[in-house]
């Protein structure tokens, strides 16, 4: 990704984007949970408590491997595909004994029951971080949703209106001097954005930033799961 400068508004910037504390860590967004190596360049970064930022990692580490179990189908390390995720649930054993317990074999094969408010905890962790690091609209407040789905259980219709809503002459421009403004006049489209969309890393984590009278953050993680996260 290119480096952008933050040149919004400087009374939202300096304290904690997930509880409004002191400025004591960098928050990557996406969390490196979510990448693999060689990790981008200049990888976005919010300012958080050490307290926020070190809380999360446990959550962030079983939505990752859960997400690579789901798609494996299994949570045998050996049949992840991601060599990080793999490593990381061979140092867990724990993870490993709770991912497994979410497996239960249905008529249409296996599924995992998993923890609906832990995912919701790193969505809006994730979509905190990149409101404040775009738009320079850090949101401390509860959203009025947290909402994730697999991609493939969209009809046609809603995932036309996934992947493109928001756009055009509706969309409200975002803050004067945020780097979402700075994106959208300065840099050339088809070399930063496809469809307002940002593509951190391929098949890994893309997003979208926008406002539109509210705000509103859509994630993609590992072309698998949908999320949105709003406020009004």
């Amino acid at each position: 990704m290119r480096k952008v400068q933050n040149f919004g508004d400087d009374r939202n910037k300096g304290t904690c984007v997930h509880c409004g504390g002191p400025n004591e860590t960098r928050d990557h967004a996406p969390s490196i949970v979510f990448l693999d190596d060689p990790l981008p360049s200049d990888l976005p970064a919010s300012p958080s408590c050490a307290s926020c930022n070190q809380g999360f990692s446990l959550d962030e580490a079983y939505l990752a491997c859960l997400l690579e179990c789901v798609m494996a189908g299994s949570a045998d390390p050996a049949r992840v595909q991601r060599k990080r995720i793999a490593a990381l649930m061979r140092r867990r054993p724990a993870l490993v004994a709770e991912l497994s317990g979410l497996r239960h074999e249905e008529e249409g094969g296996p599924i995992f029951r998993f923890d609906r408010k832990r995912v919701e905890r790193v969505l809006l962790k994730l979509a905190r971080c990149h409101v404040a690091f775009e738009l320079n609209e850090p949101r401390t407040d509860d959203p009025e949703y947290v909402w994730f789905t697999p991609l493939s259980t969209l009809s046609q219709e809603a995932r036309d209106e996934f992947e493109g809503g928001g756009q055009g002459e509706l969309a409200g421009w975002p803050e004067v001097g945020s780097r979402a403004m700075q994106r959208l006049l300065v840099f050339d489209n088809a070399d930063v954005l496809d469809e307002g969309w940002l593509e951190v890393q391929e098949e890994r984590y893309r997003f979208r930033a926008y406002s539109d009278g509210g705000l509103c953050v859509r994630i993609v993680l590992r072309e698998y799961l949908a999320c949105e996260v709003r406020w009004d």
